[in-house]
Formats: structure tokens, C-alpha cells, sequence
């Protein structure tokens, strides 16, 4: 039975071209960040201390949040508490109607794609502008981001061009990148100069201070929050991390899995508003608390989201993005899918081959391929297992159970050898669509094991 992620790969993989750029474009990340590893000795001892500092906030985190409340408001931030996408929205709309704001400039956020924000301001008719070059790109093309570091990694510059010249006037058919990246910065600047506001996401929180930490290659978080007055945080709740000591292991791990740097371009750190202006902090539940009580699947939380998981996992680079049911893909995105709506977004836990590659990588040793083989347990009890699968498993369960059947079936297994290949190769049987049909040998296992103890 195919499902909407093996629907939607397949469509993906219809273009081998793209398919290979994608693949190698990742593998690449995946290397830089293998070098980045190898060149510090203390590496794997980073990783188990962020492991350990992020198990600690997570299960002592409202104690942390009420710490970095306290700081945040004595440095003169106006909080907010939001338990859910629209209160969220509902927050943001609000103060942006108090300071009468018709555009915003924001700075890429993946919690303001969680909670869908751009298109409830576009509703509400103010004018959501994103800094970030590809956020801004698929922004114009009306796309979601497809990674969630490198969002629009999968758009070539034909298309930047040709979409540039539909929305913002640039010369027709010229994609040569040096002009499309001026381009850009010309679109951009004027943005930031008009917006009212300028929006930022959080890669931390530091309870210690109630400082937010934003960390970026293209300084648009700095742009975004030195023009306008009005600066507004978006803050999932386990962004939270104890004090600066605990921010010097994450920033070391940061950018060395996300990209292969050894730090971001830039690493802005924001305490308080600029003179004369006005900083909120919304701190944004959406489930997370509800996360936490999952006995199976809270270490989700520990997740930073650099997107090592998908730079590594070979589904996502031979899929895509885009063939995932949940806006966060990857193997970090079939968890968090799950936990959102295991009845939407179950499709995806088949999206895995169980490799462990991204419990490898995994900066804070979340535990993601363990994760979705749990899911993948609980599918028969939602309705959800698909029905072939279940029948092979039953039927391999009595023929393991039944040794004299299984050895028989072993004696004539060989005979599938001389089934002629055009009826192997059927829609029937699904293991033939990418796979070349196995030959059986002539003596099994078990034979071959006899046979050798009897010649000791």
C-alpha cells in the first residue's frame, strides 16, 4: 500500500537530476559537519554535556521559565505566555494593532511556520516581510521551506531569477547569483527601512539573564531589530537553556552540525529594547508541555533544530522536503509530526530505513530512530498498519514458529530462481519497484552451518 510520503518521493524522484543535486548537496553539509567534528578531541564529550544540560531544563523547565520571566521582565521585556498557535497569533496581532503597525520585517522563525502567523497577519492586512533570503524567496513563490536551516537549498537560480523578475522587477532572464544576491539586498533594504516592527525567532533563551540568543549567516536578525523600535521574540518554551556556561557548549555544537561552520556569521544577543523602543517575549506552549509527560517520546524536546538529522538521513535527500506531511521534515519532523497528530501525519514514520545515522549526528543525542520505531508500534492500534505488511508479518510469524515447515520452505526457496522475470518484476510485488529480485542459493544457512560442524 503506498502512502503520501512514498506517493510524493516518487513524484520527487521522477527528476534524477534533482534527485542527485539534492542528495549530494546534503551528503556535503553532512561532510563539513564530519570535519568540523573531527578536528576537536573533546567532541563526543560536548555532546554528552549538552545531552545532559538539555535532559536537566527539560525536566525542571518551569522552574527555568519562571527564572528567565523574572529576568527578562527586570530587564524591562515585556513577556507573554501563549498555550497554543492561535493565543499566539492572537498576542502578536494584538500588539502590532497597538502600535498600529501595516508591516513587519521578520527575521526566519520556524515557530511562526508552526503556528501558520504570516497568513493570519496577511488576513488581519498587515504585510509580513521575511529577511532571510530563501524564507524571502519561497515567500515570493508562495512555497514552504523544504529544510529547516537551508529552506529554499532545493530552488535553483533559474527559478530565483525568473521569480525576481515576476515580483520584484529584476532584468528579464538574468540568474547569474552575484546580480540576483544585489537584487535582493536592494528589495530587502527598503523593507527594513518602512517595516514597523521587526520580528525575531530564538535558538536560545538563557534563564540566568533573560537574554534570547539569535544566531544567523546574513545578519537580517540585526537589521530587523535596528531599525524599528518595536521588536518582537518568538520563543518555544524548551529554547530555554540554564546560563552562559551551557551557552558555550551549544554554541560550539550550533553551527558545526547545522552547516559545517565553526560558528554562525553572526550571534546577536538581546537583553533589552533599544532606546526609545519596545521589546515582548512570547514564550510559546503549542503541546510542549504535553511532550514532556511522554514517557516515550520527551527527549524530542531536547532538539535544537540544526538539521544535522536531515542532512544525514538518505530518505530525506532522495525524497525532499516537500514529500512529507508535516511542515518540519526529516527524521526530527516524523516525530514532532507524530506528537502533533499521529492520525494526520503517520505516513511518515515509513520514511525511515532505520539506520541510526541521525542518533550518530545528532548534536544533544536526541534518540530519533529509537523514537519512530516506537511509533511505528503503536500504528496497528491507531488503524493505520498497512495491511500487506501485517499479513507477511503474521505469515512469517507462524513459519518461524513451525521449524519443519520453515526448513521446507528453506529446501525449496530455490526454486523462485527460475520464476521468469517478467512475472518477478509485477506491480504485485512491490519489493521489485527499485530493487533487483534476490537469487536464492542452493544450500541455506542452516545446511551450510551443518556442514560445518560436522567437518570440525
Amino acid at each position: 500500500m503506498s502512502t503520501k510520503h512514498s506517493i510524493a518521493a516518487r513524484q520527487f524522484n521522477e527528476d534524477a537530476v534533482r534527485v542527485n543535486h539534492h542528495d549530494r548537496t546534503f551528503w556535503s553539509v553532512r561532510q563539513k559537519r564530519d570535519n568540523m567534528a573531527a578536528s576537536l578531541p573533546e567532541w563526543e564529550e560536548l555532546r554528552q554535556i549538552a545531552d545532559n544540560i538539555k535532559r536537566h531544563t527539560v525536566t525542571h523547565l518551569a522552574d527555568y521559565l519562571e527564572q528567565f520571566e523574572a529576568n527578562a521582565t527586570k530587564n524591562g521585556v515585556i513577556v507573554h505566555w501563549a498555550k497554543d498557535a492561535d493565543e499566539y497569533n492572537d498576542i502578536v496581532l494584538k500588539i502590532l494593532r497597538e502600535h498600529n503597525i501595516k508591516k513587519v520585517v521578520k527575521s526566519k522563525s520556524m515557530l511562526t511556520e508552526e503556528c501558520h502567523l504570516n497568513e493570519h497577519l496577511i488576513r488581519a492586512g498587515i504585510d509580513p516581510i521575511e529577511t532571510d533570503l530563501g524564507e524571502r524567496i519561497l515567500q515570493l513563490m508562495n512555497l514552504a521551506p523544504s529544510h529547516i536551516v537551508m529552506p529554499a537549498i532545493h530552488i535553483t537560480k533559474e527559478q530565483v531569477g525568473k521569480c525576481f523578475e515576476e515580483k520584484i522587477g529584476s532584468e528579464h532572464g538574468n540568474c547569474d547569483p552575484t546580480y540576483l544576491t544585489h537584487q535582493a539586498r536592494l528589495h530587502l533594504r527598503n523593507n527594513f527601512m518602512t517595516a514597523g516592527c521587526g520580528m525575531t525567532g530564538a535558538n536560545f533563551g538563557i534563564a540566568a539573564t533573560g537574554d534570547v540568543v539569535v544566531c544567523t549567516n546574513e545578519g537580517n536578525a540585526d537589521m530587523s531589530t535596528s531599525i524599528p523600535k518595536l521588536h518582537i521574540v518568538s520563543m518555544g518554551i524548551e529554547k530555554l537553556i540554564p546560563d552562559y556556561k551551557a551557552m558555550g557548549v551549544f554554541q560550539r555544537l550550533l553551527a558545526r552540525c547545522g552547516t559545517g561552520q565553526e560558528t554562525t556569521v553572526y550571534t546577536s544577543h538581546f537583553r533589552k529594547a533599544r532606546p526609545g523602543g519596545e521589546m515582548h517575549i512570547i514564550l510559546v506552549d503549542n503541546g510542549r508541555s504535553s511532550i514532556i509527560s511522554n514517557e516515550e517520546h520527551w527527549q524530542t524536546l531536547k532538539c535544537m533544530r540544526c538539521g544535522a538529522c536531515m542532512n544525514t538521513c538518505p530518505v530525506y535527500r532522495r525524497s525532499g522536503g516537500y514529500s512529507y506531511t508535516y511542515f518540519i521534515p526529516g527524521p526530527i519532523g516524523i516525530n514532532l509530526g507524530m506528537l502533533k497528530d499521529h492520525d494526520t501525519n503517520y505516513h511518515n514514520v515509513s520514511a525511515c530505513s532505520l539506520c541510526c545515522s541521525c542518533d550518530n549526528v545528532c548534536p544533544v543525542r536526541v534518540d530519533l530512530s529509537t523514537q519512530i520505531y516506537r511509533w511505528r508500534q503503536h500504528l496497528d492500534e491507531w488503524h493505520h498498519a498497512d495491511i500487506m505488511k501485517k499479513t507477511m508479518s503474521q505469515g512469517m510469524k507462524y513459519l518461524f514458529n513451525h521449524p519443519s515447515l520453515y526448513t521446507t520452505a528453506l529446501k525449496f526457496a530455490p526454486l523462485a530462481n527460475i520464476v521468469p522475470e517478467c512475472l518477478t518484476n509485477s506491480r504485485l510485488n512491490g519489493w521489485s519497484v527499485g530493487h533487483t529480485m534476490p537469487e536464492f542459493p542452493k544450500n541455506s544457512f542452516h545446511q551450510l552451518w551443518r556442514l560445518h560442524l560436522k567437518d570440525k
